[in-house]
């Protein structure tokens, strides 16, 4: 019998409503709050529009049950574990773990979907922190398996383990992070590829719209079924990454060095507003976001059958 029956969605936006909808296809009851008087209608249209893919991966359970509640207390009452995604500005979540605090079960894991805050600042919202961690997915969160977990030396033992098993009975698939850095590690991953996309084009190497090509139908490709140390060891052969370091060692540390180091500027900003207003299709957001998820959908279920 799992040990987190019931769960809670403390902020209801594009990130929570996809949690919510994970989480209620996996069998949770999930008590959900937000602050927004529309977050109800909102978060059930989304979950609407994202089932028919949770059905398609395997992931819907029978059992599950969703609850709005009008106060971050009753939300997070009897609650196993509880993930946060409320505005990324600390002095909303500090306010929000405040009022959270005295209401948690004891053994409840609470989880935040922070992308650019820090744990150890968001540690001075608590008067123990002992059950808190990072838990950052990657959006939307109903689909995309990545979450990054992060405690530190105010972390209870079992508060990482107990959140790997969670994630994992919902069908996420988990990375450690053992040093705190801003971006943590696929946000920084993307950050570092963003950052020549702008010098490739500040530069008029190739549009914008020829750079994201080059991504998607090169890559990126190759990126979804192993990660590049993965696919720079199986490019040499048999010798592995020993040997692909021996043959390409002079050209990545040429390449390196011309790499451009842009700053997102006003200027920067409006080149890729224009690029993207070039390319074909970008202005159906709509129809690009189906596009985006039926190709993520897609891969997922070749990637894990």
């Amino acid at each position: 019998m799992s040990k987190f029956s019931t769960t809670a969605v403390i902020g209801a936006g594009v990130i929570g409503a996809s949690w919510s909808a994970l989480f209620l296809a996996a069998g949770k009851r999930v008590q959900v709050f937000d602050a927004d008087p529309e977050g109800e209608a909102k978060v059930r249209a989304y979950i609407d529009q994202a089932w028919p893919a949770l059905e398609e991966l395997g992931l819907v359970r029978s059992g599950g049950e969703l609850v709005f509640v009008p106060t971050i207390a009753e939300a997070v009452a009897g609650a196993d574990f509880i993930q946060e995604n409320v505005p990324e500005r600390i002095e909303i979540k500090h306010q929000v773990f405040a009022e959270m605090e005295p209401a948690l079960a004891p053994h409840a894991v609470v989880a935040s979907s922070a992308s650019g805050l820090l744990v150890k600042e968001m540690q001075a919202g608590w008067r123990d922190p002992s059950r808190f961690i990072l838990g950052h997915p990657f959006n939307p969160p109903h689909l995309i398996p990545l979450v990054e977990l992060l405690g530190n030396d105010k972390t209870a033992d079992d508060v990482l383990p107990l959140a790997e098993d969670f994630y994992a009975e919902v069908g996420k698939i988990t990375i450690r992070v053992h040093k705190e850095v801003p971006g943590h590690v696929a946000n920084r991953l993307q950050a570092a590829l963003w950052r020549e996309v702008l010098h490739l084009a500040q530069e008029g190497v190739a549009s914008v719209e020829d750079i994201d090509t080059a991504v998607w139908s090169g890559p990126g490709l190759r990126w979804a079924a192993h990660g590049p140390t993965t696919l720079f060891h199986l490019g040499a052969g048999t010798g592995g990454i020993g040997e692909f370091t021996n043959r390409y060692t002079a050209s990545f540390n040429r390449w390196w060095d011309d790499l451009g180091d842009p700053r997102l500027d006003e200027a920067a900003a409006n080149l890729l507003a224009d690029g993207m207003a070039a390319a074909k299709g970008a202005e159906d957001m709509d129809a690009l976001r189906d596009q985006r998820d039926r190709l993520i959908l897609a891969t997922l279920k070749a990637r894990f059958g």
